[in-house]
């Protein structure tokens, strides 16, 4: 891997954006879409550039081969629960809370890794990360200004979507021979298929007229915080490698929170401030951790 440079970081910084304007994109959509629906318009409109970008460089695509199971069982975990989890709970919450629940996708793949991998095991740093980045969540829970019995399961449902990510992450390995735009590819098929059906038995959308501002928000979700944004990690992951690739981590809650604010005036009180240290403090640990275990 070749050493970063400013232009690297810039790629870096735009990929942050990209995935943190989703939060406040997903509540516009929520205006006018159902959970499932905006689930459904991510998947299909994400895996245009995929598609087009597999066809261009002549990879195949394997969604329909022997191991198609895999690859809609990813699809599933990796893309149609997160997607619908995070916009049902998105509708009762603010989205910088989302996104503050969200980051903690990195604590959580290294608490299922220390159990489910024989090389990431926990150690003391490691371990610090994860209790003072948990710490934060429990605190933000406690914010009663933004988090009440009226929409406290919808915040954990956005945890749980955040979980979902990491237990996808851990099934990819399954099939991590494989390139990955071919994957990709594969399970945004299997994602469009599974939701297809869905779509149409729970919410039929067709039977509404949306606001013009939820179906751009819903179109953007897709094309670019979706489809662009996978493609743009891959250019990032091959130049400079899963540790600096991973620094985005750090960027989503900030930029996610900041934007929550500049585009819908949420709120932000002295309970998300801390709780977002917190998490970013918890999520350096982790990766310094990785860093030190590299090199």
């Amino acid at each position: 891997m070749r050493q970063p440079k400013l232009f690297d970081y810039l790629l870096l910084t735009l990929l942050a954006l990209i995935w943190a304007s989703a939060f406040f994109n997903i509540k516009i959509a929520t205006y006018s879409y159902g959970p499932v629906t905006i689930a459904f318009l991510r998947v299909f409109f994400g895996a245009i550039p995929v598609l087009l970008l597999c066809y261009f460089k002549n990879i195949k695509i394997e969604a329909f081969s022997k191991d198609w199971h895999w690859f809609a069982m990813i699809g599933f975990i990796n893309l149609v629960a997160p997607f619908f989890l995070i916009a049902y709970g998105v509708k009762s919450v603010q989205s910088n809370l989302a996104a503050i629940l969200m980051s903690t996708t990195p604590l959580s793949s290294t608490v299922l890794a220390h159990f489910y991998t024989k090389d990431e095991k926990f150690n003391f740093i490691k371990t610090i990360g994860i209790l003072i980045g948990f710490s934060g969540i429990i605190f933000l829970f406690s914010d009663n200004l933004l988090i009440d019995e009226n929409n406290f399961t919808s915040a954990l449902l956005i945890l749980l979507g955040s979980t979902c990510y990491v237990v996808g992450g851990v099934l990819t390995l399954k099939i991590s021979k494989k390139k990955n735009e071919n994957v990709t590819g594969s399970i945004l098929i299997w994602a469009t298929i599974i939701l297809i059906p869905l779509v149409g038995f729970i919410e039929q959308p067709w039977e509404s007229i949306p606001r013009l501002d939820s179906t751009i928000s819903v179109i953007y979700l897709g094309l670019v915080s979706t489809g662009i944004a996978w493609l743009l990690r891959f250019r990032i992951l091959v130049n400079n490698g899963l540790i600096f690739q991973s620094q985005v981590s750090y960027l989503i809650p900030i930029f996610g929170t900041v934007l929550s604010y500049i585009f819908l005036k949420e709120l932000i009180t002295f309970k998300v401030v801390i709780s977002l240290i917190a998490v970013c403090i918890g999520i350096y640990f982790v990766r310094k951790a990785d860093y030190q275990k590299v090199i």
